[in-house]
């Protein structure tokens, strides 16, 4: 059994705004949405700047005030899958969260979230392990500490600290009582969550899946996990020219937070309910690069897999052009980064795949512009590409001012581009690639 997937519903949270309209059009402008860190005092931080969400309530989402107080204890993340979340459920024209949807059964609609860990309760911690410290044997007092934590943390917001938390709180938003998973695969993980959900669908194991990711890394310990692995870029005194993916003088990626959700569906299930398909998702490819936990094998070999396998399914030969001329894919999101290894083994890969092609793919990354959103990063990217086939628009590689001469594909540096009177967008591809080695693609085609 192999059934077509579709797009029916769409929604994200993101630095750049708190629904899909608004965020796209921000992107096309090539706004920037990186600044200071307002979280905490990151001002001794090597890296003092991030891509924040700001002035997010989830009560501007979600019509019941009754569901609001249901998840008033959510972590930052699972609040704003929650909205996401109910922006895509809406589209998709199943109602409002909270109530029981129509044309489909619960136990057929399931979940797989690629969701980080919840927001963990810092300064409660920190007091805990202070009065716990003894000073003059220089070593913890366990009886201590444990006085000190019960005293002061709560069971509720350790429990929200969980991965799972978001998928619990969505399936109890949505009544989604099918097969329902979360993965922690790094930056890979809300592509990968995408793909297997698709799986899941194809092989008729739900007719529906809300997919996507949602993660907040921007707290002290997050943020300092990075700077120790020089991951990040330290130009604190130009934090909007920061996030340079392919640029020569690139020196890491800044870290952004955020969340998106996507109503996938058998094509039997939308038409069986009146739902218009936005997009349909046509290949998926998945990879480990088995090498080094930090860096990917220099010869791209996973990325490489990951993208053949996706164009693979989709049936798509990407050495070829289409029957119009056209090449094989018109966009493909790139992971794209901004740090030195992953822009030029992400280059070298899609080179390997395209072959005499690859100068004629247009290719970008909104990681300029919106920073790595870590685990809901993927999710973001391929609903870009859902919006670059609704709409014909390229978003660009903003801040891509001194080209590496090793780096030679299109980037669309700079500008958004106008692809409507050549044809539109008709085939996007989607990159994510994680810490470890993980490595997942997704294709996503024009419904038709």
């Amino acid at each position: 059994m192999s059934r077509r997937v579709v797009v029916t519903g769409m929604g994200w949270i993101t630095p750049l705004g708190h629904d899909v309209d608004t965020a796209w059009s921000r992107l096309l402008a090539g706004e920037n949405a990186i600044g200071p860190v307002t979280r905490y005092d990151a001002s001794s931080f090597a890296t003092n700047f991030a891509a924040e969400v700001k002035g997010f309530e989830l009560r501007a989402h979600l019509d019941d005030p009754a569901l609001v107080e249901r998840h008033r204890h959510a972590g930052i993340g699972t609040r704003m899958a929650l909205a996401a979340g109910a922006q895509a459920w809406r589209q998709a024209g199943l109602g409002e969260p909270g109530r029981r949807p129509e044309g489909v059964e619960p136990r057929r609609i399931g979940m797989y979230l690629g969701a980080g860990e919840g927001s963990l309760d810092y300064e409660n911690f920190w007091a805990a392990n202070l009065a716990g410290w003894d000073r003059q044997r220089r070593e913890l007092d366990s009886a201590e500490w444990a006085r000190a934590a019960y005293a002061r943390m709560s069971p509720v917001r350790e429990l929200e600290q969980e991965p799972n938390a978001a998928l619990s709180h969505l399936a109890s938003a949505f009544g989604c009582r099918g097969p329902a998973f979360n993965c922690m695969t790094a930056c890979a993980a809300s592509t990968q969550a995408i793909g297997e959900a698709f799986e899941l669908i194809r092989r008729g194991d739900a007719d529906m899946m809300l997919a996507g990711g949602a993660h907040s890394m921007i707290h002290a310990l997050g943020m300092t996990g990075f700077i120790r692995l020089t991951a990040m870029s330290k130009r604190r005194e130009s934090p909007q020219s920061a996030a340079r993916p392919f640029d020569q003088t690139r020196d890491g990626f800044v870290m952004g937070e955020g969340a998106g959700i996507v109503v996938l569906e058998s094509l039997e299930s939308a038409e069986r309910r009146g739902a218009a398909p936005i997009a349909e998702l046509a290949g998926y490819g998945s990879s480990a690069d088995a090498f080094r936990i930090t860096d990917m094998h220099p010869d791209g070999k996973g990325p490489l897999t990951a993208m053949l396998g996706a164009l693979r399914q989709a049936g798509i030969n990407p050495r070829e052009p289409r029957e119009n001329g056209r090449p094989p894919v018109d966009y493909i999101s790139a992971h794209g980064t901004g740090t030195k290894e992953n822009d030029s083994i992400e280059t070298r890969a899609i080179k390997h795949a395209f072959g005499a092609q690859a100068g004629r793919l247009a290719v970008s990354s909104i990681k300029s512009m919106m920073g790595h959103l870590i685990q809901a990063a993927g999710v973001v990217e391929f609903i870009t590409c859902v919006q670059a086939i609704r709409t014909g628009m390229l978003p660009p590689t903003v801040n891509l001012e001194h080209p590496d001469p090793e780096l030679d594909l299109d980037y669309v540096p700079n500008r958004a581009r106008d692809l409507s009177a050549a044809g539109g967008v008709d085939v996007c591809l989607s990159n994510s690639f994680g810490f470890g080695g993980q490595n997942d693609t997704v294709v996503v085609r024009r419904f038709a």
